[in-house]
């Protein structure tokens, strides 16, 4: 073995002493039930919010109407953009109320490649310190200055935005609605503010309230702010149960993405089918109808009254446990007693705060959140 590959060896031995170590599982889905060596658990792991995966009868209806083609090789600004995309990106753009808007083959597609092109090396991005990596990543590839701000702290954001915002040419405000490891939410309307104050471009990633929130629309646009944004992210493959993610905003900053964001220009364009399928379910089960938005409501409010102590306000909730092995013993535990349930650990989040985290959908009862609540208190 080459020093090289021992590197990397040795890093992956420092993972596992650390308790940190992940490996790829084989799962097979049966409802909302996975299987795993033979166990079936129920799955509270998952970012299918709505439970679109779930219901058979939702991919057969779609199955049973659909013309188009599965495959799309080709990128969209070569011979990879026809009329699905068009109208889905119409769809999103109507609903919305904004400009315009494109699409994206995934969540991390869109944040990499949105701030990656709008930053350069003399400009500067405020975020939330629990903004996703894929924000991060993004800011890193444009050679942007990156300035985070406490998370939910708004009076520390202010002050960075008049200490530093006029020591650059263009501002970004960043954060996220809905954040997806404390399931706490952002003051958007005190963004809208700040963001105007301080002459900024203001970014909200919705990629955990898209589907879910105003009526599927997002947290944005059920504040009626999404004309006051100049660019929101949201993806398909959380609560629409299907596959790829958006940007849509400002016209002249979408035109500015499709000309300029890495990501869009040089990837293969999404499968037609998964375009076809976003739409169908966004006008048929979730812009159409509240129903499986008011259920996953009830069960995150009776699990939230389980948890006091959590600081999520949403279906996405963290039982704090401390240290990493702590978390990952609690989670053995609940693997055992028939609940899939994953160990968030550090560096994913803070030293001495990690956790389990609870993911809730409409089709999980009161019975089976006493069932796992009571295994919960045992330990905590």
């Amino acid at each position: 073995m080459t020093s090289q590959i021992k590197f990397y060896e040795e890093k992956l031995e420092e993972l596992k002493k650390e308790s940190n170590f992940r490996y790829l599982k084989d799962f097979v889905q049966e409802g909302k039930f996975l299987v795993l060596n033979n166990s079936k658990l129920l799955n509270l792991s998952s970012n299918d919010y709505l439970g679109i995966s779930i219901d058979e009868n939702i991919k057969d209806n779609f199955l049973s109407s659909y013309k188009g083609k599965l495959e799309n090789p080709s990128a969209r600004l070569l011979s990879g953009s026809n009329k699905p995309f068009f109208e889905l990106e119409n769809l999103i753009q109507e609903e919305l109320n904004v400009e315009a808007a494109v699409l994206f083959n995934s969540g991390y597609h869109a944040n990499v490649g949105i701030y990656s092109a709008l930053l350069n090396r003399d400009d500067v991005v405020f975020i939330d310190k629990l903004n996703h990596a894929s924000i991060i990543d993004g800011i890193h590839l444009s050679g942007a200055k990156l300035i985070p701000f406490n998370h939910l702290d708004y009076d520390d954001l202010e002050n960075k935005l008049k200490k530093y915002r006029n020591q650059y040419k263009n501002a970004i405000i960043s954060t996220e609605t809905l954040f997806s490891m404390d399931g706490d939410i952002a003051d958007i309307k005190k963004l809208v503010e700040l963001k105007n104050k301080f002459n900024s471009i203001l970014i909200i990633d919705e990629a955990h309230s898209f589907g879910v929130y105003g009526k599927g629309k997002g947290i944005c646009h059920s504040l009626n702010l999404t004309n006051e944004i100049d660019l929101i992210m949201g993806t398909f493959g959380k609560a629409v149960g299907s596959y790829g993610a958006f940007a849509a905003g400002k016209k002249v900053l979408i035109n500015y993405l499709i000309n300029f964001a890495r990501s869009f220009i040089f990837s293969t364009a999404l499968p037609e089918v998964m375009v076809s399928f976003s739409k169908f379910i966004l006008e048929n089960y979730i812009f159409s109808s509240d129903k499986l938005q008011n259920k996953l409501f009830d069960i995150t409010n009776y699990t939230l009254s389980k948890f006091p102590d959590t600081p999520s306000k949403s279906y996405i909730i963290p039982v704090i446990l401390g240290e990493n092995e702590r978390a990952v013993m609690v989670s053995n535990e609940l693997i055992k007693n028939g609940f899939y349930v994953l160990p968030i650990r550090y560096p994913t989040v803070k030293k001495g705060s990690a956790r389990i985290r609870i993911s809730l959908n409409p089709f999980i009862t009161k019975d089976e959140i006493d069932s796992f609540s009571k295994i919960i208190s045992m330990y905590n």
